[in-house]
């Protein structure tokens, strides 16, 4: 189990880590996503102990990416959705995926495929530019101050860097080391 928690930090990606950044929960709303909703297809699916997927269901729904739905009264049993929330979440998992597809591929290559019903064609999520749809890159973006900026735990240095300044009075590297996938 996690020992620390983000949820006080004023940082959108540590709060999104606070919701959903535990080993199990990316495949446990994976499986949802690809259709397994039921309580013991999850545990058949993942090899996770029942404590534990029940635990993570429940942070799940608390955290508003998963619902449960009864689907039968006597004894009550559930299945589980994705909320909107959780289905905004599916991007996110095909681009680590993706990531995984080239960095750390299993023997025999890539489990899944993916293709992209619109088209037909069968795809990797990239992240792109909302303003010109090029792909984002390490090299190729800056980060600004946004709105909530301030300095708080889980940016407390962050504004200063963003804005330009460091610190430590050194300025950040102006190109992150590159790094090329293993052949």
């Amino acid at each position: 189990m996690r020992q620390t928690s983000f949820a006080a930090m004023h940082c959108s990606l540590a709060r999104t880590l606070e919701v959903v950044g535990d080993w199990w929960s990316p495949l446990v709303l994976r499986d949802l996503y690809l259709g397994l909703d039921r309580f013991d297809q999850l545990v058949a699916d993942l090899g996770i102990s029942r404590n534990l997927l029940a635990a993570r269901l429940d942070a799940l729904v608390a955290g508003g990416v998963v619902a449960r739905e009864a689907y039968q009264e006597h004894p009550v049993r559930h299945r589980y959705v994705l909320t909107e929330a959780g289905r905004d979440l599916v991007p996110v998992l095909l681009a680590l995926t993706a990531w995984g597809d080239r960095w750390a591929t299993p023997e025999g290559g890539p489990p899944l495929r993916v293709r992209h019903t619109a088209c037909g064609a069968e795809t990797r999520a990239t992240v792109c530019c909302s303003g010109c749809g090029q792909p984002l890159e390490a090299g190729q973006v800056r980060c600004t101050p946004g709105p909530g900026g301030r300095e708080a735990p889980g940016t407390a240095l962050l504004g200063r860097v963003v804005a330009g300044g460091a610190d430590d009075g050194a300025a950040p590297p102006a190109d992150p080391p590159t790094r090329t996938a293993p052949a």
